[in-house]
């Protein structure tokens, strides 16, 4: 399952979502995007059912400054961060998840 879904506000996020997409995968991130005409508010909430652990939503603010606006499942926003300290954060929790030994 993917670790982080990438919620475009609009088709005309789609591209600057393609290139997080592929900055996030090159990192060895599982990540997707949700490329649906749908409502951002439904967009999260279908995300959140789905228990993915991050939403990055990307808008025209995101867009100009090159970061990701993040959603963590059960927490809600928490914050703005540019691609690669997003990329940093996550490959910082798996790394963390995948020394947990039982």
């Amino acid at each position: 399952p993917e670790q982080i879904i990438i919620l475009p506000i609009s088709e005309k996020f789609y591209t600057f979502a393609n290139q997080v997409s592929d900055f996030l995968s090159q990192s060895n991130i599982r990540v997707s995007i949700d490329n649906r005409n749908e409502k951002i508010g439904k967009k999260i909430r279908d995300a959140e059912m789905k228990k993915i652990p991050y939403m990055a939503i990307i808008g025209e603010k995101e867009v100009n400054e090159e970061c990701v606006s993040v959603r963590k499942h059960g927490s809600g926003d928490i914050g703005s961060f540019s691609i690669k300290d997003f990329s940093m954060k996550i490959q910082e929790e798996l790394k963390t998840e995948s020394e947990i030994q039982f």
